[in-house]
This record gives C-alpha cells, sequence and structure tokens, in this order.
C-alpha cells in the first residue's frame, strides 16, 4: 500500500503582486512540460536540485507524478539521469568508514524465465576475493524471482541496515541490501509505480548511484538504449570504471546463447566492446524456477553447460572492466578457472 510522502512546509515566491503564489518545485515541471517548442530538459545541476528536494519530502504527490511521468515520456538524457543519481547519493544516510568495495552490483528487476544465474556469479567472485555491495527493489513486478529470496534458498544473510551489510562485507566479502533498507524515502518513490501504471526514470537511476563508493559498478538493463545513458551519466557522475550490457531479465547476467555489446568506462574513459556467443542453440523459458537447483549448482550435482556458461560469462564481463583482466579472452578463462576451483561445500556467509 502507497504510502503518502509527506511534503514539508514550505515558503512561495511571490513573481509579482499580480501572481500567484508558486511552489519552489514548479520551475522544475514546467522546464519539462512547457509545450513541444518552450519545454527543455533539465541541466545535471537542475535534476540534482529537484531530486534533493524530492528525497527531502519537499515536493507534493502531484507534482512528484508528473515531473517522473514527463521525464518518462520524453526518456531521460545522461545529464538529467546523472543529476537525478547524485541528488540521490546526496540524502542517503550512509555511515563513515565503512569497507572498501570493489563491485557495486545493481538488481533491480527480477528474474521470470531464467534461474537467477548473476547470484552465485557475483558469491563465486566474492569467494575469491573481489568484494561485492549488491543493492536492489523488490516486488515491483509479479511473476518473478527477486535476490533476496535467492539468497534465502542459498542460505545467504542479507543485510537491513549499514552496519550488517559492512560485517557481512568484511567476513563474506558479499553484502546485499534491499531499497527499502538502503533509502525508504526512495522506496516509497518506487512505488509510485503501482499508482502512475508505468516504470519512473527512478527504475534507471537508483541503478546508477553506486552508494558505497565502488571502484567498479556494473549494471544489466532491459532496453539497449539506455546503454549510453548509463555509460556517459556514470561519467557524468566522475565513475572511472563502469560497465553495462543488456542483461538477461534486465539483470547482470550474461546470456550465454546471445552476443552482447558492453558499454563501459576505463579510468573514465568511454567505449564499448562486443561479446561473442559462448554456446550454441536456444534457451527455452524454464518452467519452473526451482531455487534449490542452486545450491545443487554451487555444489557440483549434475551437468548444466548453458548454467556454467551464463555464472561464468557473467564474472567475466565483472573481471574485465573491474580491471583484472586485459582481454575478453582472459576474463572467460579466469572466471572458468574461479568457477571450477569454488569451495563446493560453503557458499560466502551461508548458515
Amino acid at each position: 500500500m502507497w504510502e503518502r510522502i509527506p511534503a514539508r512546509r514550505h515558503r512561495p515566491v511571490s513573481h509579482s503582486a499580480a501572481s500567484p503564489l508558486e511552489h519552489p518545485f514548479a520551475q522544475y515541471v514546467r522546464i519539462l512540460g512547457k509545450g513541444p517548442n518552450l519545454s527543455r530538459p533539465l541541466s545535471l545541476d537542475e535534476a540534482r536540485t529537484a531530486m534533493g528536494m524530492v528525497m527531502r519530502g519537499e515536493v507534493e504527490q502531484a507534482q512528484l507524478g508528473a515531473f517522473l511521468c514527463l521525464l518518462r515520456v520524453k526518456t531521460e538524457l545522461p545529464e538529467e539521469a546523472a543529476g537525478l543519481a547524485l541528488g540521490i547519493k546526496d540524502h542517503l544516510n550512509v555511515p563513515a568508514g565503512l569497507p572498501a568495495v570493489d563491485v557495486d552490483w545493481a538488481s533491480y528487476a527480477g528474474k521470470s524465465r531464467q534461474l537467477p544465474y548473476y547470484v552465485p556469479a557475483a558469491l563465486c567472485l566474492a569467494q575469491h576475493g573481489v568484494k561485492v555491495f549488491m543493492h536492489g527493489a523488490e516486488g515491483h513486478t509479479g511473476g518473478r524471482v527477486y535476490t533476496s529470496q535467492v539468497l534465502a534458498a542459498l542460505g545467504v544473510p542479507v543485510a537491513t541496515d549499514f552496519a550488517q551489510a559492512a560485517a557481512h562485507l568484511n567476513d563474506h566479502a558479499f553484502a546485499y541490501m534491499r531499497l527499502e533498507h538502503l533509502s525508504p524515502a526512495l522506496h516509497q518513490i518506487m512505488g509510485l509505480r503501482q499508482l502512475l501504471g508505468l516504470r519512473s526514470p527512478i527504475h534507471t537511476v537508483a541503478r546508477m548511484v553506486n552508494p558505497l563508493n565502488a571502484a567498479f559498478s556494473i549494471n544489466g538493463v532491459t532496453h539497449p538504449p539506455y546503454l549510453p545513458v548509463h555509460q556517459e551519466g556514470s561519467r557524468l557522475m566522475g565513475e572511472k570504471a563502469m560497465a553495462a550490457f543488456k542483461g538477461d531479465g534486465g539483470e547482470v547476467e550474461r546470456r550465454p546463447e546471445k552476443s552482447c555489446e558492453v558499454f563501459f568506462l576505463q579510468d573514465g574513459q568511454p567505449g564499448t566492446e562486443d561479446w561473442p556467443a559462448l554456446v550454441s542453440g536456444v534457451r527455452e523459458k524454464e518452467e519452473s524456477l526451482d531455487l534449490a537447483r542452486l545450491k545443487a549448482l554451487w555444489r557440483g550435482e549434475g551437468n548444466d553447460e548453458m548454467a556454467v556458461a551464463a555464472i561464468a560469462g557473467t564474472m567475466a564481463i565483472v573481471l574485465r572492466y573491474c580491471g583484472r583482466a586485459k582481454s575478453v579472452a582472459e576474463a572467460e578463462g579466469a572466471a572458468l578457472a574461479m568457477w571450477r576451483d569454488r569451495i563446493k561445500g560453503a557458499l560466502p556467509g551461508a548458515a
């Protein structure tokens, strides 16, 4: 059930004695919605300021709905995405002294057609010393399996605050937080999807926030036109290393039967790279997403070429662009070796 975000009292600005009093946020709605000839995109600073007002509860719900829908209709530009993400990041209550993180991993889609192989991929990297902080939104779309469900099936704990996340990172090199714990305000804003009937730009920009300032961030998208938005938006945010690609179901998960194009930043410089398919054939939709199969897969029970290719292929993309491999071939070889050499009797953090 959506709970109204309370708007703080504001002091209206009077433009003249004859002008009506105007809410301070109205200017940002007007910039976007003044018509085909007079409307324009927000600058990075405007988007950042506007999102800061939203995060502080200084905006009426009608204004917020209009603002998000206007951005959605025209599709957010990189400058707008960067500003919105920075406005969110400015208002996260992240404590000082958290562990350094190697990989910021966004998980905001859920899986419906294939098992969530991105989870064992992240856990395998963590078992080999790559510190992964994963964060995501859940429950927004019916019929999908989300990260916390997968981790529960594997016996891996979910952090409900930053102190727990720090402990998990220190002890197991992996932590996952749901959005409602990472930012309750942003979680409520994401809930507007049920009222508005459409996905808002927040679903894009929440993935870009990198709340713990990891050295490298990775995103999977559903729609390829958003790849340049992630790439350039991250660059405008000052990120030095990131990667984004069309992931299975919109998650950070390689589709091994498909070639893919990765948009990346290395040392702050943008580029793209093509990755060939790993296996031949076509994967059909799985009849049921039995999460118990993931634990069996980790233990080495059975032989599933497609699953291993999805896991190792995902790990390879991380290794390539976080600076642990100099080529696609080297990354794929290293990822397969990591998967082969995992400790099959233990999952990071599992009870």
